[in-house]
């Protein structure tokens, strides 16, 4: 069964998310197999009755959509569910995604808790110079709470991707400290990583067993640790030349990118991006 809601961009809102990819795109869409409890889309969808076994997006539909984007934008693959999930080894919509994306010369940021992003048959068929990758890492070590590649996994794939020379941060999202082993982190062969903290909505309390006792502030609608906290958290992160904070909190989004960000004008700190037109080719530094 397919579903209908594949494409998605978004604009400032009263809680502003600060991210400078606003384009989505779900190849897979109402459920993901990864079963996250911190899952944020799956608290903002259960509710209303539309979470459950994923459905694949039409192609044919992704394709007239592609289409329609101006040349070398940014599209995030895996807004609300991960594109690399357990059903893409039957289905490969994203897969056919892909060389859509390279058709059209439109750059695709890849988030990802699954090994299968790292499969030789994917690699041959991203461009470097239109691929980047986050891989998700929320513990170094075997956990209940998620069903997908298992840290060890995660880790392979972000080195054999950052050893190719691709575009590849990890993605510390969410990083709950009492999960994470720092010396296996901080030892990851690679340049790059994104820091993102759990937002807890009453959902996510219910789901997620965890300690919640700093989570003390309150704003736009979630609730999250103090700045002082959080900074004492990321100084503990010391394996990478490139850090980077995700934030949504108005604040602490303006002190990390002031104090810590790598590019203060893209937290998700993607490599140089090189437009091209027809006549020439211009190079572009978000």
């Amino acid at each position: 069964m397919e579903f209908r809601s594949f494409y998605k961009s978004f604009d400032n809102r009263k809680y502003v998310s600060w991210c400078k990819y606003t384009k989505r795109l779900d190849t897979y869409g109402c459920g993901c197999q990864h079963d996250c409890q911190y899952c944020y889309a799956k608290s903002l969808l259960s509710f209303r009755g539309l979470w459950g076994n994923p459905r694949k997006a039409n192609v044919y539909k992704i394709k007239n959509r592609i289409k329609r984007l101006n040349r070398n934008e940014v599209i995030k693959l895996g807004g609300m569910t991960d594109c690399f999930q357990p059903i893409e080894r039957k289905e490969m919509i994203t897969y056919k995604t892909i060389l859509i994306l390279n058709q059209f010369r439109i750059h695709y940021l890849i988030v990802t808790k699954n090994s299968l992003v790292s499969d030789d048959r994917y690699i041959k068929i991203y461009d470097k110079k239109l691929a980047h990758f986050q891989i998700t890492i929320t513990a170094t070590r075997p956990v209940e709470y998620e069903k997908a590649s298992t840290p060890d996994e995660r880790i392979e794939t972000i080195e054999k991707l950052h050893e190719l020379g691709f575009d590849v941060s990890v993605r510390l999202s969410p990083f709950i400290e009492q999960n994470i082993d720092f010396n296996i982190l901080n030892s990851i062969q690679c340049n790059k990583i994104l820091i993102e903290f759990l937002k807890v909505s009453p959902f996510i309390r219910k789901s997620f067993g965890i300690d919640y006792s700093e989570y003390t502030l309150k704003y736009g609608g979630y609730n999250h640790l103090e700045l002082q906290r959080k900074i004492d958290l990321v100084n503990k992160v010391t394996g990478f030349s490139q850090v980077s904070v995700g934030e949504y909190v108005r604040d602490h989004h303006v002190y990390f990118r002031n104090n810590v960000n790598y590019n203060k004008s893209d937290c998700c700190n993607l490599n140089e991006i090189i437009f091209e037109t027809h006549k020439q080719l211009k190079l572009f530094t978000w």
